[in-house]
């Protein structure tokens, strides 16, 4: 199965060659690379968060697979939604689905379902390709949306990733895709924002979770981020840093209703 691109010419263009000419425009090619558990990367559109997705992905070495984790904006599909099998396209490329690691992570976690109709018009695993594909084509995925507020879901499925990458003989890194909060004043989001941020920091999940419930932080990707948490405690990282953070209010001029973006390495 082939999934087509379902915001090319929205989120970012549905040309080839203006696409790489915009992720260019975004990401560092000299940048010191290091190994990442997970990272954060935000998922709007590449004009306004393009800068922050493409600082983080500048600075990771590219693993074999990465196991995508993103919130379901649609309201399709399962709580808790995988695609293991086929190809998903966008403008500059394909990436495959590394197939084997996704049918062991259904086997191993039986809160995921295979559904695609989750896949079929959700945007925040598709904006990552743009930036994995302009660094290395080859590198593999296994998508994953979650529409839920369990925690428990978050620990299960965090434990069941980490189980199968400690399980696997090539490089896997996780990536959690989240806005940070959603049409506040800048001021409002940054000291929410950095509320968040400081938990991420502190790999602490369960921290996350309750800090974004207690405070009210429309943080739409918080479950993909928390589930992650999990995956990088049991795999043992012991840091997360910051790499970049900024709202839409820096490209739009509009500080008044803005979006937050966090770029985030855990290793």
């Amino acid at each position: 199965m082939k999934r087509q691109p379902a915001v090319a010419g929205q989120f970012y263009p549905s040309s080839p060659a203006k696409l790489s000419e915009q992720v260019g425009s975004y990401v560092t090619t000299d940048a010191e690379k290091e190994d990442a558990v997970g990272i954060v990367s935000p998922h709007a559109g590449l004009v306004y968060s393009g800068r922050v997705a493409g600082a983080v992905f500048s600075r990771i070495r590219f693993p074999h697979t990465f196991i995508l984790i993103g919130p379901n904006h649609t309201g399709l599909g399962s709580p808790v939604s995988i695609m293991s099998a086929g190809v998903w396209r966008i403008p500059t490329g394909e990436v495959k689905i590394d197939e084997r690691l996704a049918e062991r992570l259904k086997d191993r976690c039986s809160i995921v379902t295979e559904d695609h109709y989750a896949h079929a018009m959700e945007h925040s695993l598709e904006v990552q390709l743009p930036f994995i594909v302009y660094f290395s084509p080859d590198v593999q995925i296994v998508p994953v949306t979650m529409m839920t507020d369990s925690l428990e879901a978050c620990r299960l499925l965090g434990e069941a990733v980490a189980g199968v990458i400690e399980n696997t003989d090539y490089p896997v890194t996780i990536v959690a895709s989240s806005d940070m909060s959603h049409y506040v004043s800048d001021s409002v989001a940054r000291k929410k924002d950095a509320k968040a941020i400081e938990r991420i920091e502190a790999l602490d999940p369960e921290g996350l979770f309750m800090t974004v419930k207690n405070e009210g932080i429309s943080m739409c990707g918080a479950v993909p981020v928390t589930a992650m948490l999990f995956a990088a405690g049991r795999l043992g990282a012991g840091e997360a840093r910051l790499v970049k953070y900024m709202t839409s209010g820096e490209v739009s001029g509009d500080y008044d209703y803005v979006v937050g973006y966090a770029g985030i390495i855990v290793k």
